[in-house]
């Protein structure tokens, strides 16, 4: 009987399997025809709209770089012979961008990189000694010196303009050197207005650090200093990279200050010295004003792509807990 028995298991299991393969086989093939079949309104209304909205808001972003490229490589001098994208391409722009001497692009160029590069540090030093602060420690006015922060934002510092011509124009009959017409006079008046949704944004991220650590290093007989370069700032490397990121970008592009006190040309940034390509009426040369916008671009552009790990966890995170 156990013989028998084993002999009708052994002999069934092949043929369940033999049964069950074609099964599978058959649903697999059935539910691929149903997806082929699928009429195209159905299709559309489930994932189709999603492409096409995908390809309008692509066409939307890229073509402004299409124009601008064509017009930088089209030495013609004018917008209007830009409308058949790079019909001409030719790098008589770029020679002359470079080779006048009455508008040193090259300067401006070094220029923006200098206020750029330094006022993004500070900004991120000063931002995050400030977001430290307001995350571990607990003084009086803490609460207030936040809100204060978050609601100095809301005025830009364009309302401001008269205001720092004014006080720049005084310091320089004392400083010189922060006065009209120094680029350390325009660092300052950036990093003035640069600590507010900074310090906010940062604080949020400190706060997702755990406090432990810092308790743990005071045990072990470690200062604020030590805990903040030695701990903290390598926990928060995201933040501090999206913050350093967006004031070079922003500072890079700002014109209305840096117009005001960068009164000498030598001394001017890229979005002041190419404004003058198309200032004057009767002597616009777009071609040359796009070529110096495509150069300009490079600096941010690697920046942002060299920093692009940071980018989604740095806003995200600090988002999350605050």
């Amino acid at each position: 009987m156990n013989g028998s028995a084993s002999t009708v298991s052994t002999t069934a299991a092949p043929a369940g399997v033999d049964d069950a393969a074609p099964r599978s086989t058959t649903d697999v093939e059935q539910l691929r025809l149903l997806q082929r079949r699928r009429p195209f309104g159905v299709w559309f209304k489930d994932k189709g709209w999603r492409h096409l909205v995908g390809i309008a808001v692509t066409t939307f972003a890229i073509f402004p770089l299409l124009y601008v490229l064509s017009a930088a490589f089209n030495s013609t001098g004018t917008l209007v012979g830009s409308n058949a994208l790079f019909s001409r391409i030719d790098f008589g722009n770029f020679t002359e961008l470079f080779n006048n001497p009455g508008r040193p692009y090259a300067r401006w160029f070094v220029n923006t990189m200098v206020v750029g590069v330094v006022t993004s540090a500070a900004t991120v030093f000063l931002g995050a000694m400030a977001a430290y602060a307001f995350s571990r420690m607990r003084f009086k006015g803490r609460r207030i010196g936040l809100l204060s922060l978050l609601l100095l934002q809301m005025f830009p510092q364009l309302l401001a303009v008269v205001a720092i011509f004014l006080l720049l124009s005084g310091i320089s009959e004392v400083i010189p050197a922060l006065g009209l017409g120094s680029q350390l006079g325009l660092i300052m008046v950036y990093l003035g207005g640069a600590l507010g949704v900074n310090t906010y944004l940062m604080y949020g991220f400190f706060n997702t650090v755990p406090k432990s650590l810092d308790e743990a290093a005071k045990i072990d007989g470690a200062s604020h200093t030590q805990i903040f370069f030695g701990i903290i700032m390598r926990l928060v490397t995201p933040i501090l990279a999206v913050v350093g990121l967006l004031s070079f970008i922003g500072i890079s592009g700002e014109f209305v200050i840096a117009s005001v006190v960068l009164t000498d040309p030598d001394s001017q940034t890229l979005a002041v010295g190419l404004y003058s390509f198309v200032a004057q009426q009767r002597s616009e040369n777009w071609g040359v004003f796009a070529a110096g916008a495509v150069v300009a671009a490079v600096p941010v552009m690697a920046l942002f792509l060299f920093l692009q790990r940071y980018i989604v966890s740095g806003l995200t995170q600090g988002s999350v807990k605050g």
